[in-house]
């Protein structure tokens, strides 16, 4: 007994069954419903996604027995008959094959007759950009002034070459490609129906190659049955699609993840061995990389137990830099010797960027931001023994060692910070701020707990706190990333000594002077402006300058690379 494919067997027969198209679902039920009906209608979209299936529809509307109406009975001989395309008042033409004018004109002049036993007749004309200028000219009249019996049904994938003169004289739909979720859960529906075994994670890799065509899914799911004997599988789907299981590639974050070096290296050569589309492996690590962003975000809780570890682990500046290593890895890949390099590289990239020791893990957002606490303690661990850091050398000075580095931060959020009243510079230029500028290069920090405290001043000292103003710059960090005064306050508990031990207290501030960073800036602008000047008074630039009219462009001296960081 011949089996019948799922794309015929489960063609959706009412509006009730179609999936993804609600908006043009909604619109025809309400104009049947009313009775407002439009002449010609034309549907556009990818392949698969429902445009013949919403014509047979419709023209079951039209013609069903029960009376016109959005939902036919699909159990009169009319609707059964349009279902078997053995209707004699519909007729679908595809335009490919049936393109000229002497086909057209035949269409026609049957349009004129009487419906032979229903209310009107429906023309469903496939691919209609495919028809020949004549063939159009011939149409618009009828198109524009059909008999009262007659709609037309007209579908494209390529509504840019239908003429205009024929998109004017239609009711045009726009039908969308589908999730891979929605392909999904309707392949899940089916398979159920059907009591056939399958994996969730398996119908996921029928919607992503599917590529929003439910017909090519439903083919697709007859393939995986095969080729699973009777149950679709994950792993039987990804090898029928030369396809990598996410298992492996979820083993190769959870690995990343874990410094586990030889297990990642591992892992890498067996994936750039293995018959795999090295694009769809790439598309596929991206995709996963999203999810742990998403996660991190406030999304919800992953099915994965190991992407939901990599969610509370991994920093989310790292899977930031993660998703942009691995989607230009994937752009790269025809500038690449080979596939197999390009894969490995990108691989290996991933693995050269990994932070190497993980910050401690932090919770995943799932609502607002919490706001900054007010006061940090100090939890200082027995200092271990350290070399005194160089001080900051000053401009007036022969020899100048550049300070520590410092990552710039992101801009500033919008909020208006608070105004510190007029007696804060004073504060600023205090002992206690001079000794947090002195203690500063001599802190535990990198990251984005460094750029905070190159941003802040102590602006009082009551002898147990010091209250630190934090620059605009860094306000910004004090919502998004609470836990990072809790680092600093930790180290300068490990580096301050005992007269100047301090619990810490971090405020947003409009304007801070003496911040490390704007020391630094100020030292780098000093150190500028005298190599500009000894290189105006060197005897040979001078001569170039007059000689050949040129000057000394100020931005040629930069700040050098190894005194900044990312």
């Amino acid at each position: 007994m011949t089996q019948l494919a799922l794309a015929r067997k489960w063609r959706p027969r009412d509006f009730s069954a179609l999936v993804g198209q609600d908006h043009v679902v909604r619109a025809l039920t309400h104009a049947l419903t009313t009775g407002r009906l439009h002449h010609a209608y034309l549907f556009t979209g990818t392949r698969g996604v429902g445009k013949t299936t919403i014509s047979r529809i419709l023209a079951k509307a039209l013609n069903c027995e029960r009376g016109v109406g959005a939902e036919p009975c699909n159990a009169c001989a009319a609707c059964e008959a349009i279902d078997a395309d053995r209707y004699p008042d519909y007729v679908e033409m595809d335009a490919a094959s049936n393109r000229g004018v002497d086909e057209m004109a035949a269409l026609l002049e049957q349009a004129t007759y009487a419906p032979v036993t229903g209310r009107y007749k429906v023309y469903m004309i496939d691919e209609v950009h495919m028809l020949t200028g004549h063939a159009f000219n011939a149409m618009l009249k009828t198109l524009e002034e059909p008999p009262e019996h007659v709609k037309f049904v007209l579908a494209t994938t390529d509504p840019q070459k239908i003429p205009v003169t024929v998109l004017s004289r239609c009711l045009q739909f726009n039908l969308r490609a589908l999730s891979a979720a929605q392909i999904a859960s309707r392949a899940a529906t089916i398979l159920t129906a059907e009591a056939i075994p399958f994996e969730p994670a398996a119908l996921q890799r029928i919607g992503q190659a599917a590529r929003g065509s439910m017909r090519d899914a439903l083919s697709l799911l007859d393939q995986a049955i095969a080729y699973g004997a009777g149950t679709v599988s994950e792993a039987a789907v990804s090898e029928m699609l030369g396809l990598v299981s996410e298992t492996v590639l979820i083993e190769l974050l959870a690995a990343l993840a874990a410094h586990a070096n030889d297990r990642y290296l591992t892992l890498v050569a067996q994936l750039a061995e293995a018959s795999v589309a090295v694009d769809t492996v790439l598309a596929t690590l991206a995709q996963l990389i999203h999810r742990v962003a998403r996660r991190q975000f406030g999304g919800a809780p992953l099915e994965d137990a190991r992407l939901e570890a990599l969610a509370h682990e991994w920093d989310p500046e790292f899977v930031q830099l993660a998703y942009q290593i691995v989607v230009h890895g994937r752009r790269d890949l025809p500038l690449a010797p080979d596939e197999r390099t390009g894969l490995e590289m990108a691989l290996l990239r991933l693995f050269a960027f990994a932070p190497q020791s993980q910050p401690t893990a932090q919770p995943v957002r799932t609502g607002p931001a919490p706001e900054p606490v007010a006061s940090q303690p100090l939890s200082p661990p027995a200092p271990p023994a350290r070399v005194a850091a160089p001080a900051v050398a000053r401009p007036d000075e022969e020899r100048i060692e550049p300070p520590k580095p410092f990552r710039p931060a992101p801009p500033p959020q919008k909020t208006a910070p608070r105004q510190h009243d007029a007696a804060e510079p004073a504060a600023e230029s205090s002992a206690a701020n001079r000794a947090w500028l002195d203690l500063y290069p001599r802190l535990e920090l990198d990251g984005l707990a460094q750029t905070l405290a190159s941003h802040c001043a102590v602006v009082a000292d009551d002898g147990t706190t010091w209250t630190m103003a934090v620059d605009a710059p860094a306000h910004h960090w004090l919502k998004a990333k609470p836990e990072l005064t809790q680092r600093v306050a930790n180290a300068v508990a490990a580096a301050a000594p005992s007269q100047w031990q301090r619990r810490l207290r971090f405020e947003a501030a409009a304007d801070v002077a003496r911040t490390p960073a704007k020391e630094e800036a100020a030292h780098w602008a000093e150190r500028k402006r005298r190599i500009l000047e000894q290189a105006s008074q060197h005897p040979g630039v001078q001569v170039l300058c007059e000689r050949l009219g040129l000057e000394i462009d100020p931005d040629a001296v930069q700040w050098p690379e190894r005194f900044v960081e990312g």
